[in-house]
């Protein structure tokens, strides 16, 4: 799988990031959640980001 990177925190790549994938998804990097009280599969996991990182990729029309 191919990443491109749309929006990050930072410029490093150890913080929230947003990535477009060549499947026409998306990738999210960020910090795991691990008492959020759900039932996720093994294969799965939650992730927080920044609620203006999300704002700043449609601000910007990356997503």
């Amino acid at each position: 799988m191919k990443l491109t990177r749309l929006v990050g925190e930072c410029e490093e790549g150890d913080c929230p990031t947003i990535y477009r994938t060549d499947r026409g998804t998306l990738a999210i990097q960020g910090e795991r959640i691990a008492d959020h009280g759900l039932i996720v599969s093994p294969h799965e996991t939650l992730v927080e980001i920044p609620v203006d990182l999300i704002r700043k990729a449609a601000r910007d029309d990356l997503i």
